[in-house]
Order: C-alpha cells, then sequence, then structure tokens
C-alpha cells in the first residue's frame, strides 16, 4: 500500500490540445479536401513523406480543377511541415491541413490553405491517412480521456458504496444496504445461533460486494488502485477473508478510517485521501484553489481575482501562480498600426472578435489615422502563456466543470497567488 505514481500531463498544453481539436472538429470543405495525417512514433518521416508525395501525384486525376488544387496543395504543405523535422518526435505526431473558407465567411476559391500540428499527450501507435471533407480528430479527443481511474469502496457492516475518481471528477456509482441484522445482546443459546446467522449474512453481503466490486472496477471502469474505507474492523475483515478478486486484492493503495459507509463514505474517503493521490489532477486543483481562497478569506493580500487585477498584476512580475478556468472564453483583439506602431486592444468573448476585428480593420489609426491597421486575436490562455513565461510564472489551467472550478467562477473565473502582498511592497 502506498502513494500512486502517475504521469503528469502540462495543463497547458492539454487546454490547447482540446480547444484546437475542438475548432476542428466544426470545420468542413468544399469537397473531400481536408488532410489527415496520424504519425506513430518510431516511424520513419522519409516514409511518410515518400507517401504522401505519392498521394499528390493520385491527386492529379481529380476532377475538380478547385478540389485538385486545394488538396494538392495541402499534401504539399503537409511534406513541407514533416521536412522540418528531423525525426518524429517522441511520442509521435497529427498534421491536420486543408482550404478553409475565411472566418467571416467568402465565395468559392477564397478558401486558404491551412495547417496545425499537434504532439498528442500519448504514445501514438498507429498510422492514418484521411482526405475527407473533415478532419478526423478522435483518436487524439480519446488520448484526452483521463485513464487514471481510482477505485473507492466505503463498506461496513450496514451498506457499502462504490465511487470512481476520473479526470476532474469523483463519481458515487452506487450504494447498497447488507441486509445483516444488528448484533444480538441477549445471552445463552441463542446468542450463539443468533451469531452464526449473522456471520452468514455477513459472508454473503462480503461476496455481493466482492461480485460488485470486480464488475465495476475491472469489467467496467479498470482502475489503477483501489482505495477502501469505513468505521470499524469491517473493512478489514472484507480484506483479511480474500472475498476480493486478486487483481483488485493486489491493488489496495491505502485502507482509510472514516465515519461513514455508503455514499457519504466515498466522499470522506477521497477527502481523506489528497496524501495518497497527491499526483491526481483534480487533487492538484483542488488544493490550488484552497490556497487562493485560504489568502482571500484570510486577508493576507496574496490573493487576487478579476482579469484586469490580474494581468496587471502579471505585467508587474507579483504572479507566483496564475489560475483560470478551461471555460473561460475570452479572446484578445490586437489592432497594430503597421505605419506608427499604435496598439488597441480588447479582451472579449468568443462572439464579440470577429465585430472588433472588422471595427480594427475598417477604421483609421487613433494614433497617426493610417488606415494600415494588422489585426490578430488570441485565445487568453495563449496571451496569458505569453506573459507568465517573462516573468517565471506558474500557469494552470484547471476544470471549470468540477466543484473547485465554479468556486473560481464565483470569482470571474481567472485569479493569481501572489509572491507577495503587493500593499507592503514599498
Amino acid at each position: 500500500m502506498g502513494k500512486i505514481n502517475i504521469e503528469k500531463q502540462d495543463s497547458v498544453k492539454l487546454y490547447k490540445i482540446r480547444k484546437t481539436l475542438e475548432e476542428l472538429s466544426h470545420k468542413s470543405g468544399r469537397g473531400t479536401e481536408l488532410i489527415t495525417v496520424y504519425i506513430p512514433k518510431g516511424k520513419q518521416l522519409h516514409e511518410i513523406i515518400g507517401s504522401l508525395q505519392q498521394e499528390q501525384g493520385t491527386a492529379d486525376n481529380i476532377k475538380s480543377d478547385l478540389t485538385r488544387t486545394h488538396v494538392v496543395d495541402s499534401l504539399g504543405k503537409v511534406v513541407q511541415r514533416l521536412k522540418l523535422y528531423k525525426k518524429t518526435p517522441p511520442r509521435g505526431l497529427v498534421i491536420f491541413c486543408g482550404a478553409l473558407p475565411p472566418e467571416e465567411g467568402g465565395p468559392l476559391g477564397s478558401e486558404v490553405v491551412k495547417a496545425w500540428e499537434i504532439d498528442p499527450p500519448k504514445d501514438l501507435n498507429q498510422y492514418l491517412y484521411r482526405c475527407d471533407d473533415h478532419f478526423h480528430v478522435d483518436i487524439l479527443k480519446d488520448m484526452l480521456k483521463d485513464d487514471n481511474l481510482i477505485g473507492f469502496l466505503a463498506i461496513d457492516a450496514k451498506d457499502a458504496g462504490w465511487g470512481l475518481l476520473h479526470g476532474d471528477k469523483i463519481e458515487v456509482l452506487s450504494q447498497t444496504g447488507s441486509g445483516v441484522a444488528g448484533k444480538h445482546r441477549q445471552g445463552g443459546q441463542s446468542a450463539k445461533r443468533f451469531q452464526k446467522l449473522r456471520e452468514m449474512e455477513l459472508t454473503y453481503f462480503y461476496n455481493r460486494v466482492a461480485q460488485t466490486t470486480r464488475e465495476y472496477f475491472i469489467d467496467i471502469y479498470p482502475v489503477k488502485g483501489l482505495i477502501i474505507s469505513g468505521p470499524g474492523p469491517t473493512k478489514e475483515d472484507f480484506i483479511n477473508g480474500s472475498y476480493l478478486e486478486y487483481r483488485l486484492q493486489n491493488n489496495i493503495i491505502s485502507t482509510i478510517d472514516a465515519s461513514y459507509s455508503g455514499a457519504e463514505g466515498i466522499r470522506e474517503a477521497f477527502a481523506k485521501s489528497a496524501d495518497i493521490l497527491g499526483d491526481f489532477r483534480m487533487v492538484e486543483e483542488k488544493k490550488l484553489v484552497e490556497t487562493l481562497f485560504r489568502e482571500i478569506n484570510g486577508n493576507t493580500g496574496k490573493g487576487s481575482y478579476g482579469l484586469q487585477e490580474v494581468i496587471e498584476f502579471l505585467k508587474n512580475n507579483v504572479v507566483k501562480i496564475l489560475i483560470i478556468t478551461d471555460n473561460t472564453n475570452l479572446h484578445r483583439v490586437e489592432g497594430k498600426c503597421k505605419r506608427c506602431q499604435n496598439i488597441q486592444e480588447e479582451i472579449l468573448e468568443r462572439p464579440l472578435v470577429i465585430p472588433k476585428k472588422t471595427e480594427y480593420s475598417n477604421k483609421p489609426c487613433p494614433g497617426c489615422n493610417a488606415m494600415e491597421v494588422e489585426v490578430n486575436e488570441q485565445d487568453i490562455v495563449d496571451y496569458l502563456e505569453i506573459l507568465a513565461a517573462k516573468t517565471g510564472t506558474q500557469l494552470e489551467v484547471i476544470s471549470g466543470s468540477a466543484e473547485h472550478g465554479n468556486m473560481l467562477a464565483s470569482l470571474g473565473k481567472i485569479a493569481a497567488i501572489l509572491r507577495y502582498n503587493p500593499g507592503h511592497s514599498k
């Protein structure tokens, strides 16, 4: 028994992959002209390049002039990208490429060939090439699913409950009563009979619990570890009685003394297992938010929230840890004058981005009145990552759907733990 080690993932990287896949899943081509290439780890790039060049030759037979041009150009762009690599990245590589219309729309022929490269979050073991009217993103989406599952069993003589820790939440799967009678207080012969019957009922209950545990944590959710909790000695009796299937018996990482069994016991056991599950992302996120609220509620001056305040502290190197939820959905729009370098900027929700870009493009520069304003946009996390890198600030993207994410949402979905109290900096 002991702490289970989990491979840590970069929350910013996972956020970017998830956002990119969400964007790509909504794109469609004029015809079957969007290229998807999955390159497994260890695959020789010259083989892939050779295969794609053959596909370029085949594409010359496409009847539609526009589709043929788009496919050939897209394949050429993928080949160019691959030639920049000396070898396949350690986990493999995924490239999406195709001719897409401008974001604001446009007529036939206005399409621009764009490419996206993604370093997969896990080892990629399969090769895939597709030329279709959509991008094939499902394999990568499956990789984003958290397979670091931990099972919970909360048991005593009255009832039992099963729970599962996965991704950003702890889920109660089910609970059941034991049907075992309470302890008999009378003496004599009847006490012995009663005790014998009770032991038989307990054995039946333990076997039933073991069967359900096997179904949940081997057949349905193959877990990496099992935590068993509950009040009194029942959990030890259950474990020592070898009721559990051997794979689960060997997967027990901790037993926890708790006040409750059943569903309430699951939540209590999770709360008490922070040290054991310290590498789990949900636990890490929970600790971050709890630390933030401790600073805010303690009036230490080291807790900050609100977009503009946090960005100002970030630019001034006051922020130690920057925390943002993955459902913030904000973008920074920048209009930069090519002549005088004047910058206009605004941070907006996604639906307001295109109108703001149009406004910056169609209005003269407020600095020099020139009509030479270059407009760009950034996802808020991309923008914050650049600022954080300049000051050595730790950036953490947390789940907006989890309980701790909802807590952060009450502060505007973005907050910071500061290096010091800026009110005492002078």
